[in-house]
């Protein structure tokens, strides 16, 4: 008896190049730290001091997610002088009430952070 090992099964429609792609992407978006300069540079460019400050972490650490970010084209950066303005990519559009919306080539992912506070704040009066 011959006894194949089961083949994965994939989402309908979706190919494994772009599940892969996903998965990179949520995988960065896992990150605290990368979610929160995502949904702070949603107010516009801002240099490394600036997110310190904000985030209240040592420049190296900001610097290595900024470097992870911009790698994966999240963000962009701009010299002016000796500093270095970052930015959400031109992947990203803000929406209506500071919604950010990506778009890749093969897919589209909404980030909603007011979502999920109307949820916590639901969960904590159903609690209370």
């Amino acid at each position: 008896m011959l006894m194949t090992a089961p083949q994965p099964s994939t989402s309908p429609g979706l190919s494994d190049g772009v599940l892969d792609q996903l998965t990179d992407f949520f995988r960065l978006l896992s990150d605290k730290t990368r979610l929160n300069i995502l949904l702070l540079l949603r107010a516009g460019e801002q240099n490394v001091t600036a997110l310190c400050e904000k985030l209240a972490l040592p420049q190296p650490t900001v610097s290595h997610h900024l470097g992870l970010l911009r790698m994966n084209n999240l963000i962009d950066n701009r010299r002016a002088g000796k500093q270095v303005f970052y930015g959400l990519s031109r992947r990203f559009t803000e929406l209506t009430d500071g919604v950010l919306h990506f778009k890749s080539d093969a897919f589209a992912v909404r980030l909603d952070p007011s979502a999920a506070q109307q949820t916590q704040d639901g969960a904590d009066s159903a609690v209370a």
